[in-house]
């Protein structure tokens, strides 16, 4: 080892520049090599199972930061565990079906998916997906995370696919499958249906109609004689599907005579309509309960077709008039409604969102086109009252971004009603982190229709159900599920289009209702929810390495609707409990002024560049640095903060690690009755931090573990301790009992600090890691056990004892600045300070007297009574009975520790050094 012959340091292996992105790749390649995932499973064998369930992202892209900031969590929450003592195998997944992937398949692809081939269309669809699946898990890896990289779970395996196709057939075996005729959300862009979890609300601006429908049969309640019930849609394309007018049976509605005719709306809301109408000469001529006007027949103001007066508990004063449009093809409210009366389930658009001839004269328009057609068309009938425009929130399909439609059309759905209460009491069981977790889901569970499972595209896993050829009924029970999923786990699910129905059907398979034997197949695919909602039971059931329920999921809060819900009802319908025993949520990404990252804004930070130009340890901060229970903050500006913040760290462990070059702990750590007074607040101090820091990675509040450890290196550390000992690690006899004392302190203290940071940041604590001297022999950080507390370093009068000596160490360090700006002195090693103290403070710091140069780092100090402080000293604000003044120290010099000293010069053999240090060095 090299030494600085002035200080005596050594010049130390550990770099003080990070170089992030030239030496994490090369830590990689060491995790690669020595398989760092199979040496945490194999030292883990036996401890108790902690689960982590990965979420699967889709594979249709690079990563962004939100993928950043999700899998950096994990991989905290599963270091943290096994360090901790428990087996934390960390199994990663990918969704790989499904809408997002098709639509880039044919955009990146070129293909025209009319004239593909099924089969053909499916295995460029898996090609695509695998390709971005290895991509993501390279970039994933960059990042640090740690998992079972080689045998992740993805949603298009044969075995994965078999096993959903399981979870299917439990559901459709208890009775909560069925398919059925009724409205459900449609993307005409996309051509198909999709779930609530699928649907993104966004602003629209929309046509606003007030529209009236002439009474037709009055029943003796209503006089028919240009007499109108009114009312009012922002969806005019849907006015050819009506069928009914609901009103609330225990409203009050008024007939008002106007210049329009006498037109019939809710008490409560008649001022309001006439001023939209923009009519001002009315007056009431009569007044009726909800319940009166029941079946009332009103004319269709397009078609010959009556418009049935219905009650429904659905209708509000929020809005509109009252007297609500019914098209039971074309809401859900609608529909319930409607099927209490007998109404037919109209929805005249087909799959593209064009108009069908069941409407005549709009056949062919799109439905968009239809709300001006529509309009134009009441205003020639004279049924228009009034058209204006609003902008509100409008249903959205979240991958095309394209308005959608309810639309009525014949799909699979599970039957929530089915096992709701059952998942609500679960949900009770669960811990939801942050709390509120827990009424959101709740909510969604209370108030959630039908799950709409059936989607009509290509890329996905089939619904496994056989049609009778003869009498149309669904084939579906034990014997087909399990041929079904044999097929699925030797072949995949191409086989189900590559083949058809009667070689899918197990041999001798005969229609239970007819007894005929030819079939056909279902062509829908399931919801992409349905399958990572499926993965509870194709991972966590199919691998011995984990355990069913998980100990937590993991995911952005929009997955309380999403993965949450799906895994939630697939466990519940089919075992009875909830899959997961605590669940984690966290916010989105926005940029510092608090907007949410898009490209059209210019905002986003790719996780990549980052990783290349500051190193992923920087992101890894970063993420632990945020309160995730609200949305993160992300930009250029934060991410500079956060390697201002990583180099204090660093340079903090690179300051120790300096100091123990000749240490090794086997031989030369001392007893705790030779460690000094500062040397046993360091490690309370150290200790402390041990218990806020697990307590935090606990309760999963990373951010308390960087604020906790920051704070630590920069104000306990760089700030106090070790600016304090480095004169004496510096200057003292190498094997002197008071060094090795420091040596043995910043030992246990860098020990304990590199596994602390371990789970944030895993390339630097790697790095501190392979340059410590080290009682074990563990290759990474990674197996290392985690610190544990120790009390008997607590010591509550030391603690006492320490705050007070550092506020005073506060005060006469603004002195001593005041004298460095003054010119009085440089260095602080220049000054001699006089303190004057009185009272209780004279006798608190008379046993420190030959220490306080040591803590306040000058030359020297001088401890006198306050009755003799001079008129120009500087009394103290904050610390009573302190009065303190700083000037030049006597004497010269001395070269080797840099203090001023009288003895300089005295020592014939070495005329440039203090007394100590002459005694040194002539003992090297």
């Amino acid at each position: 080892m090299e030494y600085n012959e002035t200080l005596n340091l050594p010049k130390t292996d550990f770099p003080m520049r990070a170089k992030l992105p030239q030496r994490e790749p090369e830590v990689l390649a060491m995790w690669e090599r020595e398989d760092i995932y199979q040496k945490v499973q194999e030292q883990s064998q036996g401890k108790p199972k902690f689960i982590l369930h990965d979420g699967p992202p889709y594979a249709n892209g690079n990563i962004h930061l939100g993928h950043t900031l999700n899998k950096v969590l994990k991989d905290m929450v599963v270091k943290y565990r096994s360090m901790a003592g428990y087996d934390a195998p960390y199994v990663p997944g990918w969704d790989t079906h499904g809408l997002p992937i098709e639509q880039q398949a044919i955009k990146n692809l070129g293909l025209d998916r009319d004239k593909t081939s099924i089969v053909e269309f499916r295995n460029e669809c898996t090609e695509y997906a695998l390709k971005f699946v290895e991509i993501q898990k390279e970039q994933f890896k960059r990042l640090g995370i740690r998992g079972d990289w080689d045998r992740p779970y993805i949603t298009l395996a044969p075995e994965f696919e078999a096993a959903q196709i399981g979870v299917f057939g439990e559901m459709a075996k208890k009775g909560f499958i069925y398919k059925g005729l009724k409205p459900v959300y449609w993307c005409a862009d996309c051509q198909t249906a999709l779930a609530e979890a699928e649907i993104d609300y966004q602003d629209k601006k929309s046509p606003s109609i007030f529209v009236k429908f002439a009474v037709k049969d009055g029943l003796d309640v209503l006089p028919e004689d240009n007499t109108f019930v009114v009312i009012w849609t922002t969806t005019p394309w849907t006015i050819p599907a009506n069928l009914a007018i609901a009103v609330q049976p225990q409203f009050e509605y008024v007939l008002l005579e106007t210049p329009q005719g006498k037109l019939l709306v809710a008490k409560e809301l008649s001022q309001q309509v006439m001023e939209q109408c923009g009519i001002e000469d009315y007056s009431v001529v009569g007044n009726f309960q909800g319940s009166d006007l029941e079946r009332i027949v009103c004319r269709h103001p397009l078609f010959e077709r009556d418009s049935l007066v219905i009650l429904g508990d659905h209708v509000t004063l929020e809005q509109g008039t009252g007297c609500v449009h019914t098209a039971p093809g074309h809401g859900l409210e609608d529909y319930e409604v409607g099927k209490a009366y007998n109404l037919q389930i109209l929805s005249p658009i087909d799959d593209n969102g064009r108009f069908t001839d069941e409407v005549g004269q709009f056949s062919g328009l799109k439905y968009d086109e239809g709300n001006k057609a529509v309009t134009e068309a009441l205003d020639q009938a004279g049924a228009l009252l009034n058209l204006s425009f609003i902008k509100h929130q409008y249903p959205h399909c979240w991958r095309c971004k394209h308005p959608v439609i309810f639309r009525a059309t014949e799909q699979w759905f599970a039957s929530i009603d089915g096992f709701r209460q059952n998942a609500l009491d679960e949900i009770d069981q669960v811990q939801w982190i942050p709390a509120w977790g827990k009424d959101r889901i709740h909510n969604m569970v209370a108030e959630r229709g039908d799950w709409c499972i059936s989607r009509q595209r290509t890329w996905g896993v089939p619904i496994p159900i056989f049609y009778c050829d003869k009498c149309n009924k669904e084939i579906i029970n034990d014997e087909t599920i399990n041929h079904v999923q044999d097929l699925f786990r030797e072949h995949g699910s191409n086989i189900w289009f590559a083949k058809e129905a009667n070689e899918l059907v197990p041999e001798g398979l005969k229609c239970d209702k007819c007894g005929h034997g030819e079939f056909h197949k279902e062509t829908d695919i399931m919801d992409v929810w349905f399958d990572s909602g499926s993965s509870h039971a194709a991972v966590l059931e199919q691998r011995p390495e984990l355990a069913w329920p998980a100990d937590l999921y993991l995911e952005g809060s929009d997955q309380h609707r999403g993965w949450f819900n799906s895994s939630l009802s697939t466990a519940v319908a089919t075992r009875g409990k909830a899959p997961y025993k605590a669940v984690l949520t966290h916010g989105f990404l926005v940029d510092e002024k608090g907007r949410k990252m898009s490209k059209s804004l210019g905002n986003g930070i790719d996780p990549m560049e980052v990783s290349d130009k500051m190193g992923a340890d920087i992101l890894r901060l970063w993420v632990s640095s945020a309160d995730y229970k609200r949305d993160v903050a992300a930009s250029p500006n934060i991410m500079k903060q956060m390697t201002e913040a990583y180099r204090k760290i660093r340079n903090t462990s690179r300051f120790i690690i300096s100091n123990l070059y000749d240490f090794d702990p086997s031989k030369d750590m001392v007893s705790d009755d030779k460690l000094s007074e500062l040397d046993r607040w360091a490690l309370m101090r150290l200790n402390k931090l041990v218990a806020k820091v697990t307590n935090a990675y606990e309760t999963y509040e990373f951010h308390v573990v960087y604020h906790a450890v920051h704070n630590f290196c920069v104000v306990d550390m760089s700030s106090f301790y070790l600016d304090i000992i480095k004169d004496r690690l510096y200057c003292s006899e190498p094997d002197s009992d008071m060094r090795r004392a420091i040596q043995t302190t910043i030992y246990k203290i860098i020990d304990t600090l590199v596994r602390l940071l371990a789970p944030v940041l895993a390339f630097t604590s790697e790095e501190i890691w392979q340059h410590l001297p080290k009682e074990e022999d563990l290759f990474s950080v990674q197996l290392a056990a985690w610190p544990q507390v120790e009390e008997k370093y607590f010591d509550v009068q030391l603690e006492e004892k320490w705050a007070k000596i550092i506020s005073i160490r506060e005060e006469v360090a603004k002195v001593l600045e005041k004298a460095r700006q003054q010119k009085v002195i440089g260095h602080s090693l220049n000054a001699q300070v006089n303190l004057y103290a009185g009272g209780k403070l004279y006798e608190f710091l008379e046993p420190l007297r030959d220490r306080l140069s040591e803590i306040f780092i000058v030359s020297d100090v001088r401890l006198l009574q306050l009755d003799k402080a001079p008129a120009d000293a500087v009394t103290s604000q904050e610390v009573p009975d302190l009065t303190i003044q700083a000037g030049q120290a006597p004497g010269e010099k001395c070269e080797r520790c840099w203090q001023f000293s009288d003895y300089v010069g005295q020592d014939p053999d070495h005329t440039t050094v203090c007394k100590r240090c002459a005694t040194v060095v002539k003992n090297l």
